[in-house]
């Protein structure tokens, strides 16, 4: 249902926020979260753009979260890279359609449930999470 952009940005989030305040490098993260190299730079951007993440160039430089992993939803990082569309009137543009038709009105109902769930789960419970794996990285 997410794009691969979303799940690369939450990928390299996730990573962030494993150490927040401290910087990783671009080539570190594509190696850690296994998101090319090229493809994570135009995320990372996004994310800085979004304010979740905070870049610093040069040597010594590179990538930390701008928030604490606390007050970050998963909602937070898809809707900086790929925001859900949620329906607002007939894609079809047809003009006897002044609601929406009962399809698109249910699979809007889809994404707001999307929404409200992904809204609810914060980046730290991710990473507080029971299990041995870490989400999203290598």
């Amino acid at each position: 249902m997410l794009p691969k952009t979303s799940e690369y940005a939450l990928r390299a989030v996730v990573w962030l926020a494993r150490e927040p305040g401290r910087k990783a490098s671009a080539d570190l993260l594509a190696e850690h979260t296994k998101v090319p190299r090229r493809y994570l730079h135009k995320v990372l951007q996004d994310l800085v753009g979004g304010g979740l993440v905070w870049s610093q160039p040069g040597p010594g430089g590179g990538y930390a979260l701008a928030r604490q992993p606390e007050d970050v939803t998963i909602l937070d990082v898809v809707n900086s890279v790929a925001p859900l569309e949620r329906i607002r009137s007939c894609p079809l543009g047809l003009p006897s359609h002044t609601t929406l038709c009962p399809l698109h009105s249910e699979l809007d109902r889809v994404y707001a449930a999307a929404e409200r769930a992904l809204g609810r789960v914060t980046i730290a419970e991710l990473l507080r999470s029971a299990s041995p794996v870490v989400p999203l990285c290598g």
